[in-house]
């Protein structure tokens, strides 16, 4: 089942842009919005880890100098 962007789908009918276009036109929209939004989620737990990383290494740099 393909996902389709619904406003764009009808901007483009409302456009006089072929129906078959149109839609295969709104489904591979809805295919990067899609990418994007599992980008973001990657990004989210690589700041984490990244975070974590550093707190563990100011951690062991404290307790060698301190």
């Amino acid at each position: 089942m393909t996902v389709m962007m619904a406003k764009l789908y009808a901007a483009l009918r409302a456009g006089d842009v072929p129906d078959e276009i149109a839609r295969a036109a709104a489904e591979e929209a809805a295919g990067y919005e899609n990418r994007a939004g599992k980008i973001e989620t990657d990004l989210t737990v690589l700041k984490w880890m990244v975070g974590a990383n550093m707190a563990m290494t100011s951690a062991i740099l404290f307790k060698m100098f301190a």
